[in-house]
């Protein structure tokens, strides 16, 4: 077996240590939701579907930093899983909206269930005053 090197100055290059932080917490949320058969994408739309009814494509794509095309493939994935339907808004017949069905909602349950587990687990690494810091400082990344 080869002997284990250490990164050296490659350790200080911020890019690089938020990468390994997002593959660890990615890992452990592949981990938990691997009996589901669910991505954090697809969980992501179940969740939108499921607190806004009769959300379109254009809408799922915006809400979620997405391009249209990764929406439509998920979407597809859930539908053929019988896990979200689409169908007219009636708001605009012209709209197609989508919609959790009854297996849906049921995942959708157990994937609210299985992130509490998961937030927990990456929670319990940070103080509450650690985690505010944590959370504003993400949101000068990405928002």
């Amino acid at each position: 077996m080869p002997a284990e090197i250490g990164l050296g100055a490659l350790d200080t290059i911020l890019g690089l240590r938020i990468r390994r932080a997002h593959g660890a917490v990615q890992r452990h949320f592949a981990d938990h939701f691997a009996a589901l058969g669910l991505t954090q994408k697809q969980v992501s739309v179940l969740w939108l579907a499921g607190d806004h009814s009769d959300l379109a494509q254009t809408d799922l794509a915006a809400a979620l930093d997405m391009d249209r095309a990764t929406t439509m493939t998920i979407v597809h994935a859930l539908e053929k899983r019988g896990l979200l339907a689409r169908a007219p808004s009636p708001g605009d017949r012209r709209r197609i909206a989508f919609r959790l069905t009854a297996q849906g909602h049921a995942a959708l349950a157990a994937a609210r269930s299985a992130i509490a587990e998961h937030e927990a687990w990456l929670t319990a690494r940070f103080t509450a005053d650690e985690r505010a810091t944590l959370e504003e400082l993400l949101a000068r990344i990405h928002g």
